[in-house]
């Protein structure tokens, strides 16, 4: 005779209606008195105990175990929803996209528990063909951020994604500078656009493009200090940023910069400008003092600014409108500078960076005459032979 189960062990039955069997087993109850209950089921007996004791083995584990249905989409949603709490808002709209765009179309509809290794290598060597390294890094730590959070709320055992390597992706566009002559064809070609004072400031200043869409009217010294000791030339400080909390991308970054004579004109203009514009806009004007910003008053973001800039480089002889970004003018006024002899340690102090060595690295193929003055002084101490004719 079989022998019967004691009270609480459980039981093993046929299901009509899901054509299954079911084994159980009860663990006693949880906080609020409810009975906990876990289950396994098969076609077969076997297959049914088999799996209620991975059930069990996870439950011991500490795992409470996520729907079968929860997929990589789930998970994602979640860490989207959730997990980005605090950052800043650029950050949220980037990490969003390369989400929506590059992981969910890709994995979202694989359940998370069936996610493996293999499954991340072939989507990574997939987007390794069309995406940069850089993008590649981005769209793995999203996954990577998703599932791990996923794995901390017992919704799968592991984080496989923590085991895949990022591939060498796609180069990426290098950055490029203005000649001299680039550079005065589009300074005469944005007159009469609205960027053409974000164009003259940017390219005479080198300020970075997130320090003067921030940049207020209160920071602008048109007139410059002549009655200060000593007396100062009009000036712009660079104090703010959009970046979160509104400050400067390292304490260095804070600086002021004098304003060259066309500067001054160009942002007189603004300020015009800016005035016809506050008057045609009447109620719809949003205060924010803001040296460049919409035709209304709001603060500009990098899209907005990107697409202005290129439609007023449109029929610039020269100029390919839809291959220069606005930052683009920050590496033209180090390469300019650079042109004209100016030391490295100057230029450095005049773009906010904390030290020559920043310089060197990320603007490396602007400041090549600069660095080659080491040569020069050489040939000075030692003398320099004559070369072969």
């Amino acid at each position: 005779m079989t022998k019967r189960r004691s009270r609480g062990d459980g039981g093993l039955h046929w299901d009509e209606r899901r054509q299954r069997w079911i084994a159980t087993a009860n663990l006693g109850f949880d906080p609020s008195g409810k009975r906990i209950v876990k289950r396994g089921s098969g076609k077969t007996k076997t297959e049914a105990k088999n799996k209620l004791k991975e059930v069990l083995r996870d439950h011991e584990d500490g795992l409470a175990i996520a729907p079968t249905n929860y997929t990589v989409k789930d998970a994602v949603t979640d860490w989207l929803t959730y997990g980005l709490a605090g950052l800043d808002p650029s950050t949220v709209e980037t990490t969003t996209l390369l989400s929506q765009k590059h992981v969910i179309p890709a994995l979202g509809a694989r359940k998370l528990r069936d996610l493996s290794a293999e499954d991340v290598d072939r989507w990574l060597a997939a987007k390794a063909k069309t995406l940069s390294t850089r993008t590649l890094q981005a769209i793995h730590s999203c996954l990577n951020r998703a599932v791990k959070r996923a794995m901390a709320r017992d919704k799968v055992k592991r984080n496989v994604v923590e085991l895949c390597s990022v591939p060498q992706g796609q180069a990426g566009r290098p950055s490029k500078a203005l000649t001299f002559a680039q550079a005065e064809a589009v300074l005469k070609g944005a007159e009469g656009t609205s960027m053409y004072a974000y164009i003259v400031v940017a390219l005479l200043t080198g300020a970075r493009t997130e320090e003067l869409r921030a940049l207020t009217w209160d920071h602008v010294f048109l007139k410059g200090e002549p009655d200060a000791d000593p007396p100062q030339p009009p000036h712009i400080a660079v104090w703010r940023s959009v970046r979160r909390g509104g400050d400067t991308k390292t304490r260095k970054s804070r600086r002021t910069l004098a304003l060259p004579g066309r500067c001054v004109e160009a942002l007189w203009q603004q300020f015009e400008d800016q005035g016809w514009d506050r008057l045609a806009a009447g109620d719809k004007w949003e205060e924010h003092g803001l040296v460049f910003s919409s035709a209304v008053g709001k603060p500009l973001d990098a899209a907005n600014v990107r697409r202005a800039f290129r439609q007023a480089l449109k029929g610039i002889d020269g100029i390919n409108a839809d291959e220069w970004t606005p930052r683009e003018l920050r590496h033209s006024f180090v390469s300019l500078l650079s042109d004209r002899g100016v030391p490295l340690e100057v230029i450095s102090r005049l773009v906010g960076h904390s030290g020559t060595a920043v310089t060197e690295e990320v603007y490396r193929k602007q400041i090549r005459p600069v660095i080659q003055t080491g040569a020069v002084v050489m040939d000075g101490i030692f003398g320099a032979q004559e070369q072969r004719s």
